[in-house]
């Protein structure tokens, strides 16, 4: 009996004892080890810190930069990237940190850089995301690579050709004309343009490349913000893959719920248009960009994808287009706002080249954009 129960002992012992040994061996031994022989060929950077790397370091600095009121220059990259920033001057243009465990290489110097960027041999592939960027964006062009990028490449090309972004126009026309509208009621008043944006791209992606009204779209991009807020709290974040197994934090939870709200938002939007088409409301799934996908989806070919592919695709595609056009024209009105001079110069180049075609446009022609 005696034996028995030092066996019953001994065994969980034993498994307890390799785990320790195990995990030391990953989050002491292999980072020091490397560290060392990235050191040794004169590649520097912060130490490595137990468990949590150089997290804790770069998120305090974020912080601390996010903290402090911004002038208006075009310096910007200390404030939005200061732990880089910061490793850049101490360490050298080429150096290593660490976020966890896992070593990153960062390289500034072009010739370097073109170096990756012209790689066709999968030499450097992309990183494996986080589970928030993998909420955010699933299994979407961003991520993919090889084959399965190409094949999406090839279908988003197709969608957003000439000829189908002229098709666009009018749409496009008549949402800017609603906003400017509106901004003429306002005339005197402070306007927030950041969210006037956001309003405008969402209505424009979901009218020409959805084909869905307002509401669907922005129900969406609003998930999908919620979404980006939650992976950019955690971007800094450890994490322990067996702790994270047996307990979610309350972001992760919160994520898994806004991901799987989004999939069913887009699922109802991929419903109507199949309905549509099976009852000979329309001749084909669409030539949009939903329209593409959905008939890819349908096709029994090797260039089908998913339902969870097509899911992924809707959410790259409104994300990533919403934001990039979003920032794009609040800061250019940013620029023209802060250089009275250029606002002359860009609606003689417009009136120049198009003419004043639009006698209701008078009076936004005129519009100053202050400070």
């Amino acid at each position: 009996m005696s034996g028995l129960m030092e066996l019953v002992i001994l065994v969980p012992c034993c498994f307890f004892l390799v785990a320790l040994i195990k995990f030391l061996y990953d989050y002491l031994w292999v980072p020091l080890r490397i560290q060392h022989l990235m050191n040794s060929q004169g590649i520097k950077g912060p130490p490595y810190k137990f468990i949590h790397g150089n997290n804790e370091e770069a998120t305090k600095m974020r912080e601390e930069a996010l903290s402090k009121p911004m002038a208006l220059r075009h310096d910007i990259f200390p404030r939005v990237q200061p732990h880089i920033y910061t490793w850049i001057n101490r360490y050298g243009r080429n150096y290593i940190y660490w976020n966890g465990i896992r070593a990153v290489l960062v390289i500034s110097e072009p010739e370097l850089v073109k170096e990756v960027l012209k790689n066709n041999e999968n030499t450097f592939p992309k990183k494996k995301p986080s589970i928030y960027f993998s909420n955010l964006l699933g299994n979407g062009l961003v991520l993919i690579e090889g084959e399965k990028w190409l094949k999406r490449r090839k279908l988003a090309n197709h969608a957003f050709h000439g000829e189908s972004l002229k098709n666009m126009t009018p749409a496009v026309i008549a949402s800017v004309e609603t906003m400017l509208e509106k901004w003429k009621g306002q005339e005197g008043k402070e306007i927030e343009v950041f969210q006037e944006f956001r309003l405008l791209t969402s209505e424009v992606i979901s009218r020409t490349a959805f084909g869905s009204n307002y509401l669907e779209g922005e129900k969406i991009l609003s998930m999908l913000k919620e979404l980006s807020v939650i992976m950019s709290r955690n971007n800094f974040k450890t994490r322990i893959p067996l702790i994270n197994k047996l307990w979610k934090p309350a972001d992760m939870l919160r994520s898994e719920e806004l991901a799987k709200g989004i999939q069913d938002c887009v699922m109802k939007i991929v419903k109507k248009r199949e309905d549509k088409f099976k009852k000979g409301e329309a001749d084909s799934f669409g030539n949009d960009f939903l329209g593409l996908l959905v008939n890819s989806y349908h096709s029994k070919d090797n260039n089908s994808l998913s339902m969870e592919d097509l899911v992924d695709e809707c959410k790259t595609f409104y994300f990533a287009g919403q934001g990039t056009i979003n920032s794009l024209l609040a800061w250019i009105v940013l620029l023209l706002a802060t250089h009275g001079d250029w606002q002359e110069k860009a609606r003689r180049e417009v009136i120049d080249i198009f003419g004043n075609r639009n006698p209701d446009s008078e009076g936004i022609s005129k519009l100053k954009i202050p400070i």
